[in-house]
């Protein structure tokens, strides 16, 4: 399904509208809640939405994770007991997004997208992430189950750092923190296949070699489209949101750093990769070049054959397979097999 055909769905509705644009990457939602403060930890997963609304107006530190987008009545009823803006929930709830942050009155509203390997089919694969950041909460939306904040929720179970001595804004720091440090595996990821496949270039000019460089070409357009806009979207947050703690803001910055390295690193890839691909055509032209020197050497020697057989060829009284009663059929069986043995020798030289 096509952006334009996804975005039609929303075609007529009033703004605010709440329709899930994406697809579906979960069977069931499962909400799952995080409760703590420097002394006491709970954790649990809730079989109805209203089972969150008691942590809106606690004095603890409460994470809200939603796995699954699909049923947008769950999303509706978290956001009327929470106060969220409609356009908030629409945004939510439309994964092709850029990244982006919107200050409200009472929360901050953050979407970025959570990338990740399959390495099965050597291809990135990446989902959004929203996060609504309140005095003491954080609600996070994702379009699936499985992430990369475990190693986060076992230093909260763990009570391991100074997170259980921090508030709601150092919660959403930590969460992008490991959003971003995540980029780095994947940049690694495009890095080593950018690696492996310039050594294919240089010992063959296959067609495989350059469906593979249109692979990595648009998996790094695929990032780029990600994390670029991001860093707009982390300078915001980390200048102009009042709600951020200063201290928490200094956090941020290193952040803002990281992704200006993914960035370069992205960059940087890029010109590799177009470095290959004018490796692969120079390669290309030279084997081409290979073939038509060959071709022009066998033409050279035939041309002056061909002129003499011309004139002369058929012009002797005495050639004595004019008499033979099969010399026609020989003549064609021989003009096949050179011509079958001219199209093996091309496709072994890889001329075809």
């Amino acid at each position: 399904m096509t952006e334009t055909t996804k975005n039609s769905k929303k075609a007529g509705l009033p703004p605010g509208a709440l329709v899930h644009i994406g697809k579906q990457k979960a069977q069931k939602i499962k909400i799952s809640v995080i409760d703590y403060d420097k002394d006491t930890y709970t954790e649990k997963i809730c079989e109805t939405i209203e089972e969150c609304f008691e942590y809106r107006d606690t004095e603890k530190i409460t994470w809200i994770n939603i796995d699954g987008l699909h049923q947008t009545e769950i999303i509706q009823q978290l956001g009327e007991h929470y106060e969220l803006h409609p356009l908030l929930l629409e945004d939510v709830l439309n994964t092709g997004h850029r990244p982006k942050i919107e200050e409200f009155d009472n929360y901050i509203f953050l979407t970025l997208k959570m990338l990740g390997l399959n390495k099965k089919a050597d291809s990135i694969v990446n989902e959004q992430i929203s996060f609504i950041l309140g005095k003491t909460w954080v609600i996070s939306f994702q379009e699936q189950q499985g992430d990369v904040f475990e190693v986060l929720r076992e230093r909260i179970r763990e009570s391991k750092g100074n997170i259980r001595f921090k508030g709601s804004d150092y919660l959403l720091y930590r969460l992008i923190d490991t959003v971003v440090d995540n980029y780095f595996y994947v940049t690694e990821f495009i890095s080593e296949s950018t690696e492996k496949l310039e050594g294919k270039v240089l010992l063959s000019n296959d067609r495989k070699n350059l469906l593979e460089i249109q692979h990595l070409k648009n998996e790094l357009r695929n990032l780029r489209k990600a994390v670029a806009p991001l860093r707009d979207a982390v300078t915001n947050l980390h200048k102009d949101v009042t709600m951020i703690q200063e201290e928490t803001k200094r956090y941020l910055r290193d952040v803002y750093e990281h992704i200006i390295h993914v960035n370069d690193s992205i960059d940087s890839q890029r010109d590799i990769l177009a470095g290959i691909m004018d490796l692969y055509q120079t390669g290309v032209s030279n084997k081409m070049n290979q073939v038509m020197q060959l071709l022009t050497i066998i033409s050279t020697i035939f041309i002056p054959l061909t002129f003499i057989a011309g004139i002369y060829g058929m012009n002797f009284e005495n050639i004595p397979e004019l008499h033979y009663k099969n010399a026609y059929f020989i003549v064609w069986g021989v003009m096949v097999f050179i011509s079958i043995l001219m199209l093996f020798y091309f496709k072994r030289k890889r001329w075809l």
